[in-house]
């Protein structure tokens, strides 16, 4: 039998580009670390966006919040 990692994680494919990346489950994801934060999506059809596609959209839209503005 062998021992679980340390920091499981999954492979996505963005759902706006199709790349494939890493999400870290037990240590938290990249996208925690970003300095901003945009609306889920609208339906839960739709996944996680890669690291490119997350900063694109955060550029884009004007719901975007930056981390700094949260209280």
């Amino acid at each position: 039998m062998t021992a679980a990692p340390d920091n499981p994680s999954r492979q996505l494919a963005c759902a706006q580009c199709g790349a494939v990346f890493a999400c870290n489950l037990a240590g938290g994801c990249w996208c925690a670390e970003e300095p901003y934060r945009v609306p889920m999506p609208e339906t839960a059809a739709q996944d996680c966006l890669c690291p490119a596609c997350l900063r694109k959209l955060a550029a884009a839209s004007p719901d975007t919040v930056r981390r700094s503005d949260i209280p």
